[in-house]
C-alpha cells in the first residue's frame, strides 16, 4: 500500500479488483519529496533525552511526505477494506474446496523456502494422499517456484515488482491458476510463502487461516520487538536454523519472551530444515490446522 511503503506505481486510484491494485500517486516520487511538500508536525515525536525521533506518533502510525494523518487513515481504510473483501472471497473459495491456506512470514533470508522443500518432503512420507501446493511470492525472477517444483509440488511464482507485499487479488488469481490441484481429495494444504519484509505484509489478510513468521536464528533474538506487528498478526513463530546455535551469540529464551510479550498467544517451534529437529512438532501443527479446517467445512 503506497501510503505505508511506498510501493511504486502508476495511476490515482485506490481500488482493487481481481487481476491486481491501482495504486494512489506515489509519496515517495521525485514530486513528493519537493521542499514544498512538508510533513505534518504531529506525525513525528521526539525524545527530549536522546533527540531520538518517532514517525510512527500520530493516529495514523505512519508518516509520509505532505499528507495529513486523517488523510493516511482514510486511505489505509479505502485500501484495506477493499482488499478484506476480496480475502473473505478467497477465505470462502479455500473453505468451500477444505483447502487449508498458511501465509509465511518473515525478513529475505530467513530460510522459507529451504523450510518449505523440506516440510513438502516431510509430507509424503506423514501424509502420501495430501495434496500440497504454493504461491510464491518475490519482486522478481521464478527461482523459489523452480525449487518447489523440483519436490514435484506445484507452485505459482508471483512477482510484485516493485511491491512489498502479496495482496489479497494475487493470491486469488494465483489460487485460480491452481485450481484443481485439491479437488480429488478432501482436504488439502496451500502454503503462500510471501515477500520477504518484516513490515508491510502484516496488515494484509489473503485469505489464511494463519500467518506463521519464520525468524532464523542468524537475524537476532530482538527482532519481535522490533517489529511486532508481524508476531503479533502470527499464529506461530517457527524459529528457524537452530543447526546453527552452536556457532552464533543468540538467546532463544529472551527470543521466545520478546515474542510472546508482543503476541502472548503465539506458539513457537525451534526447528532445522536441514538436520530435521523439530519437523515432528511442526508437522503434528500441520495436522491441527487441517483439522481444524476439516471441523469448519463439516459444521457448515
Amino acid at each position: 500500500m503506497c501510503v505505508v511503503c511506498g510501493c511504486a506505481g502508476d495511476g490515482g486510484g485506490v481500488t482493487m479488483d481481481g487481476a491486481g491494485h491501482a495504486h494512489a500517486p506515489n509519496p515517495y516520487s521525485p514530486a513528493a519529496r519537493r521542499p514544498a511538500r512538508t510533513r505534518a508536525a504531529s506525525a513525528v515525536a521526539v525524545d527530549a533525552a536522546t533527540g531520538d525521533l518517532h514517525f510512527g506518533a500520530g493516529a495514523a502510525r505512519v508518516s509520509v511526505p505532505g499528507m495529513s494523518q486523517t488523510r493516511a487513515i482514510r486511505l489505509e481504510t479505502d485500501i484495506l477494506g477493499e482488499n478484506d473483501r476480496i480475502a473473505a472471497r478467497n477465505r470462502a473459495s479455500f473453505a468451500a474446496q477444505g483447502v487449508t491456506a498458511l501465509n509465511f512470514v518473515s525478513s529475505p533470508g530467513s530460510g522459507k523456502t529451504t523450510l518449505l522443500c523440506a516440510t513438502i518432503d516431510a509430507l509424503k512420507a506423514h501424509a502420501p494422499q495430501l495434496p500440497v501446493a504454493v504461491i510464491e511470492g518475490d519482486q522478481q525472477t521464478a527461482f523459489d517456484a523452480e525449487r518447489i517444483r523440483a519436490t514435484g509440488a506445484p507452485a505459482i511464482q508471483v512477482n510484485t515488482g516493485k511491491g512489498c507485499h502479496l495482496d489479497a487479488p494475487m493470491v486469488g488469481e494465483a489460487f485460480a491458476r491452481l485450481h484443481g490441484f485439491a479437488h480429488a481429495a478432501p482436504r488439502s494444504l496451500l502454503f503462500i510463502e510471501n515477500v520477504g519484509n518484516l513490515v508491510c505484509p502484516a496488515m494484509w489478510d489473503l485469505g489464511e487461516q494463519a500467518k506463521v513468521a519464520v525468524l532464523s536464528v542468524t537475524e537476532g533474538e530482538d527482532k519481535p520487538l522490533k517489529y511486532p506487528d508481524m508476531f503479533a498478526a502470527s499464529a506461530l513463530m517457527l524459529l528457524n536454523k537452530v543447526d546453527l546455535l552452536p556457532h552464533l551469540r543468540f538467546d532463544v529464551e529472551r527470543c521466545i519472551e520478546l515474542a510472546r510479550r508482543v503476541n502472548p498467544a503465539i506458539s513457537v517451534i525451534r526447528l532445522s530444515a536441514v538436520t530435521g529437529e523439530g519437523m515432528a512438532e511442526w508437522l503434528a501443527w500441520l495436522d491441527g490446522r487441517l483439522s481444524a479446517t476439516a471441523q469448519r467445512g463439516a459444521a457448515a
